[in-house]
């Protein structure tokens, strides 16, 4: 079927749109449950969070209704929104698990399928329930389905696309959730009342449910899983669809299956978890990337939160600070290129680090250059995310590189589980916030210094590549240099 081509191109251009609802779903609590201002109404003359206070009047010159003002979720209930988000990124964990899991079992598309229909369901479910707790479950389980569709599309195009275009598909596969999160602040624009928002956010992924008959299963599982016939078809369908020739695709597979039979044995061993940390090489380049992938859960989700209580106009905010994303996610393409994964994680998470600190030293009533810091931070984020992405997968080595990024990927979600709560400590100190957001990116940029770039080496094979790649000996010149002991 080829490296690249029309039928590549057309089973992305399917997929990749996949990534709105992501976005939306992720990041409508900025809408949904934005902060607003209210007196108490049972009793003007009483503080608004007053024992006695036992109704409220919402301001809604901005936003017409929110699960805030609909369920009063204030004062000593205010925490309950952040919980929401909390229990909804622990939900896109489980999904990447449970989905993770069924895909490898069942294929891609029918576990891509499933969720899609779950996002359906829950998602128009939570815009017409009336109890808060329900609507906590339904974006719980809508979350478990937005990780299901993650998981599932993303292994898919890496799947079917040939190793040279990997890099390049593997950062444009984000650009649709750029796009996503810019097109949120427009929906809740003119959609302000939260369960119209809602709604409008959910009944999208009606489309998707044509991915049934539009989306092929990969090739590579089909064959992987004992169904030459299945992963033939697929592949002759793609030839034809690029222009290829299909008259000796059967006899390649059937051959190349004979062969996998014979070399079963010798590859029979599979790594887990636990091999991640077993040598101290290993060891400590998992615990540096996994540190990267909760800065990058933490920060760019809770400065995308931060920017909707950072004052002036919510939506300008969220849609200029979403704009900015697109040509930071575009800049990483060039940066990785040009200047390799490490330079370019520590760069990017050095730019989050500094501009989010720099707010700290910036008056809260300067709420435009507050939120320009903030939005620069948030192109950090959106370099260092694909960075990661493609980081992980090759450092880590082939025998545990799934459960390498599945633990990474789980450690990022810890990260956007907690981000909601750090974006809301404003309320404590207003430098609290930013300074958080500053300071874990810093730590992560320091943490990639011992890391060895992977740009150009062979991927690590075995455990004992894994465990040599990297290491560092001194040179016959006396300097220390990185090389790698592993495969050439």
């Amino acid at each position: 079927m080829g490296q690249l081509g029309w039928w590549h191109v057309l089973v992305c251009a399917v997929v990749f749109p996949l990534k709105f609802p992501v976005a939306w779903h992720q990041m409508s609590i900025i809408f949904l449950g934005p902060s607003v201002n209210y007196t108490c109404a049972s009793d003007p003359s009483l503080d608004r969070c007053d024992s006695e206070c036992t109704s409220w009047s919402y301001d809604n010159s901005t936003f017409a209704t929110t699960i805030t003002s609909e369920w009063d979720l204030v004062c000593g209930n205010a925490n309950l929104v952040k919980l929401s988000q909390t229990i909804f990124m622990f939900g896109i964990l489980v999904g990447g698990v449970v989905f993770g899991s069924l895909a490898d079992k069942y294929g891609r598309r029918p576990p891509l399928v499933i969720a899609v229909i779950i996002q359906l369901v829950t998602g128009v479910g939570a815009a017409v329930i009336g109890s808060f707790w329900v609507f906590v479950v339904l974006r719980f389980l809508t979350a478990v389905a937005t990780g299901g569709t993650m998981v599932t599309s993303f292994v898919l195009v890496m799947e079917i696309i040939g190793p040279k275009w990997r890099e390049l598909f593997s950062v444009l596969y984000q650009i649709p959730f750029n796009l996503g999160h810019l097109t949120l602040a427009g929906f809740a624009y003119y959609l302000r009342e939260w369960r119209q928002l809602q709604f409008a956010l959910s009944i999208f992924s009606i489309l998707m449910l044509s991915y049934y008959w539009l989306v092929p299963e990969s090739p590579r599982y089909l064959f992987t899983s004992g169904n030459v016939d299945g992963a033939v078809t697929v592949l002759e369908q793609a030839a034809k669809r690029n222009n290829l020739q299909t008259d000796t695709i059967r006899n390649d597979i059937e051959q190349y299956a004979k062969e996998k039979t014979r070399n079963a044995s010798a590859n029979a061993s599979k790594g887990n978890v636990l091999d991640l940390f077993r040598t101290p090489n290993m060891r400590a380049k998992t615990l540096y990337m996994c540190f990267n992938w909760f800065v990058c859960g933490l920060a760019f989700f809770g400065v995308a939160q931060y920017i909707g209580h950072a004052g002036g106009d919510i939506y300008t905010n969220v849609a200029i600070s979403a704009a900015l994303e697109l040509p930071g996610t575009l800049l990483c393409i060039y940066m990785m290129k040009a200047y390799g994964r490490k330079k370019t994680l520590i760069f990017s998470n050095t730019l989050t680090g500094i501009s989010m600190l720099a707010i700290a030293f910036v008056p809260s009533t300067a709420s435009t250059l507050n939120v320009g810091l903030a939005s620069v931070g948030l192109i950090g984020m959106s370099i260092s995310f694909p960075t990661v992405y493609l980081y992980a997968g090759e450092l880590f080595p082939t025998v545990v590189r799934n459960v390498g990024i599945g633990t990474a990927s789980m450690i990022a979600r810890f990260g956007s589980m907690i981000a909601p709560f750090v974006a809301g400590m404003g309320s404590i100190a207003y430098w609290l916030p930013p300074c958080i957001f500053g300071l874990i990116p810093l730590v992560g940029a320091f943490c990639v210094f011992f890391l060895p770039e992977t740009q150009g080496h062979p991927l690590p094979e075995t455990l004992e590549d894994g465990e040599n790649f990297g290491k560092r000996h001194t040179a016959a010149n006396g300097g220390a240099a990185s090389v790698e002991n592993g495969k050439h």
